[in-house]
């Protein structure tokens, strides 16, 4: 790293990516398949092609085409937003006093202000080449339903959106730009579905969860003709999709001869972590390259870190495929807590599997702890990141004091999945001095992971 590197770095459209890498045909040990919720055997096509597009389909279910193309159509979206930066976060090293090098994949740059119009995109594409009338989808901070409003609208698709009840009320500027792309908005769980009456009736006064909106989102497309639903995580087609952050990343980390040590993205689903890291994780899968890679998660849902690698169920209302991913049980429902986009109880079955190998390692952060690396950040940096991102900031910022006290110059690279500014009412809270952290007891996890289904 002697020669001087630009602290924004750009790839022409000309290095842009033209194909998606899938993770899973480097992984010796697939992840476990997905189950059929009523007869908990493995799902075949046939069994998904009612809920997801067809294409989705195939590629939710490919564990050996390595690179599949994007299509010329998706190609030519990204072209408005991508290729996004790669930063040089100088700034952030200066206020630190870090020897370490900071880089930063800033996946803010276009309207739905986050990573999710990669899949959303892509998305509904397949949807409107299937000729389907619409979709249905779940948002928990907003930013899915956001990125898939604009792409519906882009392709001409009907969407409707079950938002997270406290998502809903605490960022009502999010939903009207959901409104402004023409998507109908219910706050879940609601009263407009059969899984949605039951919740509210088990769960009075619930401020909801994602589990919570899947399952309505789910149930409101297979009870419509010419609809599917359309998920933002967890999936193996949602990771494919954003595969293009990652390649991306280390398209731009290799033009200047820049070898990480330390990668960190937040995980929730998992499509943050999944898409960032994969080229990398293929990398320590064919044995080239070894990296110290960190999910960062929030310590009110703690998924990998308190959860339990088991067969649980997609969403709270029981409906979805079951998959083998780390949980805290399909039926918790985290506090309402300000990173909406990683309130679900489960995670990725690649990034599960993976997990599994100890090929990464994971952290839990409370969200005071979060705001406030984020704050440091916004000051250094002159961005306003999302709760959610801020996790990665927050893992990156103690690795790079940690370097600060044994002088180890490491290149530490996280993604900065998203932008905050429709998150006022967390700073707020946080400004005000009036934010509280909730962690779930071992009881409240217990009692969620005693419901898990019984899988042999």
């Amino acid at each position: 790293m002697k020669q001087t590197i630009p602290y924004k770095i750009y790839l022409s459209e000309d290095e842009m990516p033209r194909q998606w890498y899938n993770l899973r045909a480097d992984m010796k040990q697939k992840p476990a398949p997905l189950l059929n919720p009523a007869t908990l055997k493995p799902l075949k096509a046939e069994d998904l092609t009612p809920i997801f597009c067809e294409e989705l389909v195939k590629q939710e279910l490919d564990d050996t085409t390595r690179f599949i193309e994007i299509p010329d159509e998706v190609l030519n979206f990204y072209k408005m937003y991508r290729p996004s930066p790669l930063v040089h976060a100088t700034f952030l090293e200066k206020a630190l006093g870090t020897p370490a090098k900071i880089f930063y994949k800033f996946e803010g740059n276009n309207t739905s202000g986050s990573h999710k119009l990669n899949s959303a995109i892509a998305q509904a594409y397949y949807a409107k080449k299937q000729g389907l009338k619409g979709v249905t989808t779940e948002t928990g901070a907003g930013q899915w339903g956001t990125a898939l409003s604009m792409a519906c609208r882009y392709f001409g698709l009907d969407c409707k959106v079950f938002m997270v009840k406290c998502s809903y009320e605490q960022k009502p500027f999010r939903r009207e730009v959901i409104r402004t792309f023409g998507a109908s908005i219910i706050p879940s769980p609601s009263d407009t579905t059969q899984v949605g009456r039951r919740i509210l009736k088990e769960h009075p006064g619930t401020t909801g969860s994602l589990g919570c909106a899947i399952s309505e989102a789910v149930e409101t497309a297979v009870t419509n003709e010419g609809y599917r639903y359309e998920l933002g995580s967890v999936l193996n087609q949602v990771l494919l999709h954003q595969t293009i952050i990652g390649l991306e990343t280390k398209a731009a980390l290799d033009k200047y001869g820049i070898r990480p040590d330390i990668l960190i993205g937040c995980t929730g689903g998992g499509s943050n972590l999944g898409g960032f890291a994969a080229p990398f994780l293929g990398e320590i899968l064919r044995g080239e390259a070894a990296y110290k890679i960190i999910g960062a998660e929030p310590a009110s849902c703690p998924s990998f870190t308190r959860g339990v690698f088991a067969y649980d169920y997609c969403d709270t209302g029981k409906i979805c495929p079951l998959a083998k991913m780390y949980t805290v049980g399909s039926q918790f429902i985290p506090s309402a807590n300000h990173a909406g986009g990683l309130r679900f109880h489960g995670m990725s079955p690649v990034l599960s599997e993976l997990y599994h190998q100890g090929l990464f390692e994971a952290r839990a952060y409370e969200q005071t702890s979060v705001f406030e690396a984020a704050e440091i950040f916004a000051h250094a940096e002159g961005i306003l990141p999302a709760p959610e991102s801020s996790h990665a900031i927050r893992a990156a910022i103690d690795e790079a004091l940690r370097c600060r006290e044994t002088g180890e110059e490491k290149v530490i690279v996280f993604n900065l999945s998203g932008t905050g500014n429709f998150d006022l009412y967390a700073y707020k809270q946080f400004n005000d001095g009036t934010m509280t952290d909730s962690i779930p007891s071992d009881e409240d996890i217990a009692a969620a992971l005693r419901q898990l289904p019984k899988v042999e």
